[in-house]
């Protein structure tokens, strides 16, 4: 705004201090052009009736805070979310913070739409420290958090994941009964087992699409099985230097076996145990020897550690690693169907503030060939729409049918491919029957 126009409605409103929009555009005006003592004067001048109004009162709260004058601000402060901002800043910033923290709490809990990560950030951090980094260098100016524990600090260095069971995975019956099935019973009841020789442990080869729950079904058969869980990523195993990926191998098994039950999950298992015919270099021959060795267990015995590996494609894993005694069970983990769609997006929409008029079976059936992590990428997006609205709106609005149809436009199936070279395999690279699964699911499914 011009400064003409500006004194203009300055002069009107002389004539009309209780004029609360005239109010409300001249602060608006005025904070625009960083004039917070033009703001000051002109809110000494209005009317004590002018401050009913939200819109003015808020503008009013915070150009006197901005010159200094918090008290006022927090007096003037409107009732709205927006006004209970302001006031929570004006208390803290004449040391209330305890004040502050609890209403800002309470607004948040009232609507999240007015969360403010900055705001919230200067509420929790309120001990300033010094840090000199060298003799003749700068000083760095740290904000350390008082609220940070010895707990914090076990949770920074130990990473703690919760414990999941098969009632956490959507679908998937039929693998699940067979994980029970030789897995979950030889642990349970062992002395069962024991009696006809059957040992505890072995290994399992879970593949199929990306997405589709291998990984979330190997934490939850360590749940099932009360056994400790260790989640080995490719980064733990290889090394730049001979020899170090072999040993590094040997002791991860070496703890595993020290800390029974236990079930040592490699994901992308094909990084590791890829075919030995495919690889150029031999250090890579060598992991995948060291790898059979250990699941072998000629040194040590692999009584009471179960080993789970996951791959997307099966069809690069080095044949020996299917021998009896090692991967010796193969299961084909697929896409969801309808009654596991269902039951997964009430899964994902669990603890979400939802509509009561979502209809979770209507959302399955145009779903068909979607993974897990495609239903979760729905729900997701949807609750991205729900937020953008509310903030749009300053309302909180609950996910409803009509956001989870809109996200359904913008999500697309991602096992279509896998499923395709999937196919080629399963007719024409079939050796004994090893993907007679797939193709029983592509002839039900009517994947042509």
């Amino acid at each position: 705004m011009d400064h003409a126009t500006l004194t203009a409605l300055r002069s009107a409103l002389r004539m009309s201090p209780d004029n609360a929009e005239l109010t409300g555009v001249v602060l608006q005006a005025l904070a625009d052009a960083n004039d917070s003592a033009g703001a000051v004067l002109v809110i000494d001048a209005a009317n004590s009736k002018v401050w009913k109004n939200s819109d003015a009162a808020l503008l009013a709260s915070r150009a006197l805070l901005k010159d200094g004058q918090a008290e006022r601000a927090i007096d003037i402060a409107p009732d709205t979310p927006e006004g209970a901002l302001a006031k929570v800043r004006a208390l803290h910033s004449v040391d209330r913070t305890d004040e502050a923290r609890e209403l800002y709490s309470a607004t948040i809990a009232d609507s999240a739409a007015f969360e403010d990560v900055e705001l919230e950030s200067d509420l929790k951090s309120t001990v300033p420290m010094v840090v000199k980094l060298r003799a003749d260098g700068p000083r760095l100016r740290v904000i350390a958090n008082d609220d940070t524990g010895a707990d914090d600090l076990n949770t920074l260095l130990e990473p703690q994941e919760d414990s999941v069971a098969f009632k956490d995975v959507g679908g998937l019956t039929n693998v699940k009964k067979q994980i029970r099935k030789r897995i979950i019973l030889p642990f349970q009841k062992p002395s069962l087992f024991q009696k006809f020789k059957k040992k505890l442990g072995g290994g399992i080869l879970m593949y199929g699409p990306p997405g589709c729950g291998k990984t979330l079904l190997a934490r939850a058969t360590a749940g099932e099985c009360d056994a400790e869980f260790f989640n080995i990523a490719i980064s733990d195993v290889l090394d730049m230097y001979i020899g170090e990926s072999e040993r590094k191998l040997r002791a991860l098994f070496d703890r595993a076996r020290s800390r029974t039950p236990s079930v040592l999950f490699f994901d992308e298992i094909e990084a590791l145990g890829g075919r030995r015919g495919n690889q150029r270099e031999a250090t890579s021959a060598r992991i995948v020897s060291q790898f059979l060795a250990e699941l072998d267990g000629f040194s040590q015995d692999n009584k009471g550690v179960l080993i789970l590996g996951a791959t997307n494609v099966p069809w690069s894993v080095d044949p020996a690693f299917r021998r009896p005694g090692r991967f010796d069970r193969v299961l084909f983990v697929p896409p969801p169907d309808f009654e596991a769609r269902v039951e997964i997006l009430h899964i994902q929409l669990a603890d979400r503030p939802i509509s009561d008029a979502i209809d979770a079976a209507v959302l399955a059936k145009r779903t068909s060939g979607f993974s897990g992590a495609d239903l979760e990428n729905l729900v997701e997006t949807a609750a991205d729409l729900a937020i953008e609205q509310a903030l749009e709106t300053g309302v909180e609005s609950p996910i409803d049918q009509n956001m989870l149809l809109e996200a359904l436009l913008e999500v697309r199936p991602t096992t279509t491919e896998w499923l395709t070279t999937a196919r080629n395999y399963a007719r024409y690279a079939n050796e004994g029957g090893q993907y007679d699964e797939v193709l029983d699911f592509l002839k039900e499914h009517g994947k042509r």
